[in-house]
């Protein structure tokens, strides 16, 4: 699926002050405005500091903007009270965590299922199973987590964000915990969520070759957009990340 014309996501003039008015107040974002296009896959970067996170946290209705508009399609979240940010969190946006945040006393199935339990959604056991198969943990579904690998927990993760089909998934640096090989394979199953299933991924990472595996990067630095970049490959990010001071020239 081809990005679509309307944003999933769009933040428009969007600051985030913590601390009372004074020496102690951090502004970690400054005036932020920016669309994420349905169906795309954006990587987001910036040194230490730069506001990765709290972009992160503001889009998804994790925390309140202190001043602008976030808007999940047409939807204002600062129109919902915190019980409906939960019931939209819920339904229509995905989670993928660095630390997989699965419940170690639940199995494969039924973590993936958990977010459709809590909604009072109705389960398809048919569609998790094929689902799980196509992420390679058809022979994983009764294990609990402590059972899996490093990148078979991700999958599963990257199962529960997927079945619930939300407008948006955010991955806060997914392949952190991974070696290598895993990483790849991750993200890789990240950009078939987008290529083949139409979902729109916004991903938070330090690591340039994560960041070519999107169709785009945006640069923060200081809390503003410092710059983006099409079609990224591993070495035009670390040179941005390195004009920016978040890697050593030559990374």
């Amino acid at each position: 699926m081809l990005p679509g014309e309307r944003p999933a996501i769009r933040l428009s003039d969007v600051s985030k002050t913590y601390g009372a008015k004074g020496e102690s107040t951090v502004r970690a974002l400054n005036g932020v405005t920016l669309g994420f296009a349905t169906g795309s896959f954006t990587a987001v970067m910036g040194p230490s500091g730069s506001g990765k996170s709290t972009l992160l946290h503001c889009a998804s209705g994790l925390d309140r903007p202190t001043s602008g508009t976030v808007y999940l399609q047409d939807c204002d979240l600062a129109t919902l009270d915190e019980a409906a940010l939960t019931r939209l969190r819920r339904c229509r946006i995905g989670f993928i965590f660095q630390s997989f945040n699965l419940l170690p006393t639940l199995t494969v199935r039924q973590n993936v299922t958990l977010p459709l339990e809590l909604a009072g959604r109705s389960i398809d056991a048919a569609a998790v199973r094929r689902l799980l198969g196509v992420l390679g943990l058809s022979d994983r579904m009764d294990h609990l987590p402590g059972q899996l690998s490093g990148g078979q927990q991700q999958r599963a993760a990257i199962a529960r964000a997927v079945l619930t089909e939300p407008a948006v998934i955010f991955a806060d640096e997914p392949t952190g915990a991974l070696d290598g090989t895993a990483a790849r394979e991750v993200l890789r199953l990240i950009q078939r969520t987008v290529r083949e299933w139409g979902r729109t991924v916004v991903m938070v990472t330090h690591d340039p070759v994560a960041a070519s595996y999107a169709q785009r990067v945006v640069f923060l630095a200081n809390g503003e957009v410092a710059d983006t970049m099409e079609a990224p490959t591993a070495a035009a990010v670390a040179a941005a990340m390195a004009r920016l001071g978040g890697l050593p020239a030559g990374s």
